[in-house]
C-alpha cells in the first residue's frame, strides 16, 4: 500500500471516528462559532429594543402604518434573537442577552431619544436593520464553515430583516 493510500485511510478512518464522537455527544460550537452566534444574538436584541424605542416615540405623518410596522419588526427581532440564542444552546454555546453585554457590544448605533418624526424613523429604523443585517452577512461563512445547519437559520433572518428594510425605506422613497 502507498503512502498516499494510506493517509487517504488514515483521515477517513478519523472523520468517522469524529462523526461517531459527534453523535455520542452531539455537536458543539468551537469559541469562533460561539462569538459570531453572541454578536448577531447581540445586535438582534438591540434591534428589538430599539424598534420598541421607536415605536413609542413615532410622531408625525402615517404614523399609524408605521407605528403598527414597527411592531412587526419588533416582533421579527425578538423571534430572531429566540432562534439564534435557542441555536446557540443546542449547539453548547451560551448566549448572553444582558443588558449590558448588548449595550457594550452591538454594533447598531444608539438611537436618539425623545420624539421622532416618521420620516426620521423610517431612516433610522432602515439603517439599523441594514445593520443587522450586514452583522448576520459578515459573520456568515465563519458560522457555516462549521455549521451549516445554522447558517440556514442566518439565511432565513437575514431575508426577513432584508424585506423589513425594504418596507420601511419605501415609505420616504419619492417616485
Amino acid at each position: 500500500m502507498s503512502k498516499e493510500s494510506f493517509m487517504t485511510m488514515s483521515s477517513a478512518a478519523s472523520r468517522v471516528r469524529r462523526s461517531e464522537e459527534e453523535a455520542a455527544v452531539g455537536f458543539t460550537a468551537s469559541p469562533s462559532l460561539a462569538e459570531a452566534l453572541q454578536q448577531i444574538l447581540v445586535d438582534l436584541i438591540e434591534l428589538h429594543l430599539q424598534s420598541k424605542q421607536a415605536h413609542w416615540n413615532l410622531v408625525g405623518s402615517n404614523f399609524r402604518e408605521l407605528h403598527l410596522a414597527l411592531d412587526q419588526i419588533v416582533d421579527v427581532a425578538r423571534d430572531a434573537s429566540d432562534t439564534v440564542a435557542e441555536r446557540m444552546r443546542a449547539v453548547g454555546a451560551v448566549p448572553d442577552g444582558r443588558s449590558e453585554t448588548v449595550a457594550t457590544h452591538t454594533t447598531l448605533p444608539a438611537f436618539p431619544e425623545g420624539e421622532q418624526d416618521t420620516t426620521t424613523v423610517v431612516d433610522l429604523v432602515t439603517g439599523r436593520l441594514r445593520a443587522t443585517t450586514h452583522t448576520a452577512r459578515a459573520l456568515h461563512d465563519t458560522v457555516d464553515r462549521e455549521d451549516p445547519a445554522t447558517a440556514d437559520l442566518l439565511h432565513v433572518i437575514i431575508g426577513i430583516l432584508e424585506k423589513h428594510a425594504w418596507m420601511v425605506s419605501a415609505e420616504n422613497r419619492i417616485v
